[in-house]
């Protein structure tokens, strides 16, 4: 998957790849894989970003849509130095799509496919950055279930690990017809190969398979047939001939038990302990062939990015200049109506003259009062108090340029203003009554249904919009005026005015809202806005225990009346900690509570 060409050209764009993927224009492809296809894209801001979009047999297939919303959600929890953030998505499409930070530099694959092995250094600083970065992707509650050398991106400072849990969303028994290949074998751990449960202990083993591959250029495990290389990594010892002394602790990692591999704080602190310097990520801790990959790959984006914005910025043909003697014209008027460029605008008596009229006398300009005169324009007004730079010498006027008189519109007289005035009154007294009358019936309405003052009138029902399957993590929240509600995690959710709905610990894992008026419906009640309208039993947060698949609650928030279908939580195996609903939101459906 080939991202650059010789020479540092990105491979550009062909017949069959979109030019725009939701507001992002594609500059070019980078790659694909099992998944789908790779493109290099900007922010509107500037910044390069990598936008993935999503196999069309892969996004057609319901589980894989409800795994890969969750994974991607659980994505953006993860925000390390050695991984790609996750900057934008949509799952929701007909196609979807993920975009994340652009890594300018070649996969590990790549670097190792065309230079070699890596120096013991570099690949000490790559086993400490990469451990680091499942670190993170860890405490986020993700297994990264794929690393491998093509998941791992060589920058001037350090590795990136990119592709983290999306995995997950294609490991279902429905794709199995779709030719993905679910994990790459040759860097499976024996319990996934098993399938078995897998751990962030599976994510060290696969970690120990990239460094094995870095400091020897081939696999622990060998190549050949995908069942071949699963049975060595089951029943075999690894290989690791080639790699130095000091990166022996690589088979610790490679161990058969999970319980037996170390964590990748213990991996970190093994490579502190072979490096005879102090770890230190700096733009010289690759070999010069690949760094000046790097430098192709950067010079290469900026290139791009400045021929689009350079495109972006071309102006458009400019119109024909316009004489400055020539009239203005508007687009409606026909040509021949246009009268001569010297011509001065003539009068429509609404007869036709004779055809040839007789050539008066002219006759001399006399100035009027704040009027003068200019030999194209004619006399036209001078504001008051304008003094005139030199005196204006007497001009012969044509008669055909005499000033048109302007129509004097005629005094309303005494009369009729009286009248105006007596109607206007007249209107008034009428419109008096009526409110009069009015609030007398009013009045007596609410005396004869025993209240004693009006009320206003309910608000119409909103049309409801639904949304299934909305994985929430722990401690995530989301709003009901979003759409779609994506989970949210900026600080605590009950001290946060935006969460509508949210999945906390605080007093037991327990689900609530900011409002604090979450209604738990019994199984008797139909859920509806007319049933949650009328339901008034609010409690702070409804506890997991007290929720089964199908259990319905009633949460009023920020004005919004939301009917949440409870649809379970993570399975056991899954070290994800989150909650699945459906979620029915009628928007505007109240008045938002001042206290909220």
């Amino acid at each position: 998957m080939g991202e650059v060409r010789p020479g540092g050209q990105f491979r550009p764009l062909d017949d069959s790849d979109p030019k725009t993927v939701a507001s992002y224009r594609l500059a070019a492809r980078l790659g694909s894989g099992g998944m789908g296809t790779v493109y290099l894209s900007y922010t509107p801001g500037g910044h390069p970003i990598a936008l993935k979009t999503i196999r069309t047999e892969l996004s057609e297939d319901p589980e894989f849509r409800r795994r890969f919303r969750q994974e991607v959600q659980a994505a953006q929890r993860v925000q390390g130095l050695y991984t790609a953030p996750v900057i934008d998505y949509d799952t929701e499409g007909d196609q979807p799509w993920l975009a994340t930070a652009y890594v300018p530099g070649p996969s590990l694959h790549t670097a190792v496919a065309e230079h070699g092995s890596l120096p013991a250094s570099s690949v000490l600083l790559l086993l400490a950055g990469v451990a680091e970065a499942l670190k993170v992707i860890h405490t986020a509650g993700i297994v990264h279930r794929d690393l491998k050398p093509s998941n791992v991106l060589l920058a001037t400072d350090g590795p990136r690990v990119i592709d983290f849990g999306i995995a997950r969303a294609a490991d279902a028994t429905a794709l199995t017809g779709t030719g993905v290949s679910i994990g790459t074998p040759a860097f499976m751990s024996p319990e996934q190969a098993a399938g078995k449960p897998i751990t962030p202990a599976s994510d060290v083993f696969a970690l120990g398979q990239v460094a094995a591959y870095a400091g020897r250029g081939s696999g622990a495990y060998g190549d050949g047939p995908s069942h071949a290389v699963l049975y060595r990594i089951v029943h075999e010892e690894p290989d690791l001939t080639g790699l130095p002394d000091r990166l022996a602790f690589i088979a610790r990692c490679l161990a058969k038990a999970p319980e037996d591999r170390p964590s990748p704080e213990e991996v970190i602190a093994l490579c502190q302990e072979a490096s005879p310097t102090p770890l230190l990520q700096s733009g010289s801790w690759l070999p010069d062939a690949i760094g000046a990959d790097i430098t192709r790959r950067v010079s290469a984006s900026a290139e791009l990015l400045a021929a689009r914005n350079k495109a972006a910025e071309a102006p458009t043909a400019a119109p024909a200049p316009v004489p400055p003697t020539a009239p203005v014209t508007r687009p409606d008027v026909q040509a021949a109506a246009v009268p001569p460029v010297h011509a001065a605008p003539t009068m429509f008596s609404g007869h036709a003259g004779p055809a040839t009229p007789p050539a008066p006398q002219p006759t001399p300009y006399v100035a009027q009062p704040n009027m003068t005169y200019h030999p194209q324009l004619g006399p036209h007004p001078v504001p008051a108090g304008y003094q005139a730079p030199y005196p204006q010498p007497p001009h012969t006027l044509h008669p055909q340029h005499q000033p048109r008189p302007l129509p004097v519109k005629p005094r309303r007289s005494v009369g009729s203003w009286i009248g105006i005035g007596i109607a206007v009154v007249m209107c008034l007294v009428w419109l008096s009554s009526c409110a009069s009358f009015l609030k007398e019936f009013g009045d007596s309405s609410d005396s004869s249904s025993g209240g004693g003052s009006s009320s206003s009138s309910p608000r119409p029902d909103p049309k409801p919009v639904t949304y299934k399957g909305i994985s929430i993590p722990l401690d995530y929240y989301v709003r009901f005026a979003d759409s779609p509600p994506k989970p949210i995690h900026d600080y605590t959710p009950y001290d946060n005015s935006d969460a509508d709905f949210y999945y906390d610990s605080l007093h037991g894992n327990a689900v609530a809202s900011q409002s604090d008026k979450v209604v738990l419906l019994n199984n008797a009640q139909q859920g509806s806005l007319k049933t949650c309208r009328e339901e008034t039993r609010y409690a702070d947060e409804i506890l997991l225990s007290q929720l089964s698949r199908g259990t319905q609650l009633c949460v009023h928030s920020s004005g919004h009346i939301a009917l949440v279908t409870f649809r379970g939580t993570g399975p056991e195996n899954d070290p994800s900690d989150y909650v699945t609903v459906d979620v029915t939101i009628w928007r505007n459906a109240e008045e938002p509570d001042s206290d909220n």
